[in-house]
């Protein structure tokens, strides 16, 4: 990292720099986030790589970059000549990784020509990602994959696409000739912690339609996600002395145990893919008197989702008529939905994208769809429809993340082709 960085003592110009260097400087930010925190964003630490973002972009020369009071970045690349008044298209990232792991003193190493085997990430601490656990692995062979030291994820979600999105800013400026129409960037915080676009003012994003650069292999085109929800159950006991205890007693962690045994037992992350949907019992803590359990809900499926929802509904009313009424309380709150039903009137978003890959020799994949949310979902309800693109990026959150260099040299030269292909759309 220090040598990409830096040549004969000095700081490299981040204006020269490909996707991948871009990367390895600013996963040296750590700006993760809390879901703990009620501050905005919710940790300070992310408004330091959000300035360091603004200063870049101004360097580059976009001189509308700015940073507002919630640490949202926002800057115009501008369309180039003849197509000023092509309707602009918003390219979207986040700037905060997970809470699953660590994302401070991250220690990138790069494995030149991987060549198909387990990789060792921590010789000291005995840590590998091995094929058997990541067969996509073997698709890189050749290639030159970014890992981390196994202490820490790697970041690649999502700075893996700001890092693209200014790389094709730079490309876009550095070649007038190739035509593209007014691009707003837009880097986000807490986007890890479901509140990505809670601040988001779309007035200063200037955009009726966008993609959020946020996903994962090559090829990786999703305009659908789960619809989700999370459940809080409190349960209320009754305590007393333990040999004195028959007919009194109302231990609230084994009615825990009851609530939770009336789920679907295989319809959990551990047993299910692709459209499947779960309840994910997330957290849980008792005692005799008062328990609780914390749980997520998805699924793609709107009427399976509301009927996931139902069930839980049922087992509380079920617990309260046999053991008094007040014994069990749930609170509902949905979070987010499929935002398919939100692009579907905009499929040419869909179909422009694959149009793109496709001319750059990927062939778009998107099945199956993203088993989780994006700031792309929330984006597509609030009247910014987001289709979520590929990074290059694979298993964010973890020791285990990677990248491919090459991988991300694509996704640039896609993000350029798209905006070709906008440019030819305001045209005709």
């Amino acid at each position: 990292m220090v040598e990409l960085l830096f040549q004969n003592g000095q700081r490299k110009d981040l204006s020269t720099m490909r996707a991948y260097e871009r990367f390895l400087h600013y996963v040296s930010y750590d700006t993760q986030s809390d879901s703990a925190s009620q501050s905005v964003p919710s940790t300070s630490k992310q408004k330091i790589l959000g300035a360091e973002l603004v200063q870049e972009l101004q360097t580059l020369g976009l001189s509308d970059a700015r940073m507002d009071d919630s640490g949202y970045v926002y800057a115009t690349l501008p369309a180039s000549a003849g197509y000023e008044q092509v309707d602009p298209v918003a390219l979207i990232a986040h700037m905060d990784t997970a809470m699953d792991m660590s994302g401070a003193d991250i220690k990138p190493r790069i494995v030149k020509n991987y060549d198909g085997g387990d990789i060792l990430l921590n010789q000291k601490l005995g840590i590998t990602t091995r094929v058997s656990d990541f067969p996509e692995l073997k698709r890189y062979v050749g290639e030159d994959l970014i890992v981390t030291d196994g202490t820490t994820l790697l970041g690649a979600d999502d700075k893996a696409g700001i890092a693209e999105i200014i790389t094709m800013a730079e490309e876009l400026l550095a070649h007038p000739e190739k035509p593209h129409p007014p691009v707003k960037l837009v880097f986000t915080t807490d986007e890890e912690i479901g509140r990505g676009v809670d601040h988001l003012d779309l007035e200063q994003v200037g955009a009726r339609r966008g993609y959020t650069v946020d996903g994962g292999a090559v090829g990786d085109l999703k305009y659908e996600n789960f619809n989700a929800a999370s459940a809080q159950v409190t349960i209320h006991g009754i305590t007393a002395h333990t040999g004195y205890a028959k007919g009194i007693l109302r231990n609230a962690t084994l009615l825990a145990m009851e609530f939770h045994a009336m789920l679907p037992i295989f319809e959990n992350p551990a047993c299910t893919e692709n459209r499947e949907g779960f309840y994910h019992l997330d957290r849980l803590e008792g005692r005799t008197e008062l328990a609780e359990l914390h749980y997520i809900i998805r699924d793609h499926d709107m009427g399976i989702f509301q009927r996931r929802k139902q069930l839980m509904e049922q087992a509380a009313a079920y617990l309260n008529e046999k053991y008094g009424n007040g014994t069990v309380e749930l609170k509902i709150e949905d979070s987010y939905y499929n935002m398919y039903e939100q692009i579907r009137p905009h499929y040419n978003l869909v179909e422009y994208a694959a149009q793109a890959m496709r001319i750059c020799g990927v062939e778009p994949v998107s099945e199956p769809p993203i088993r989780g949310g994006t700031d792309g979902s929330r984006l597509s309800y609030m009247g910014l429809p987001s289709p979520n693109l590929c990074t290059g990026g694979h298993n964010g959150h973890g020791r285990h993340e990677f990248v491919s260099i090459q991988s991300m040299d694509k996704v640039v030269e896609i993000l350029v082709a798209l905006m070709g292909i906008y440019a030819n759309e305001g045209s005709n």
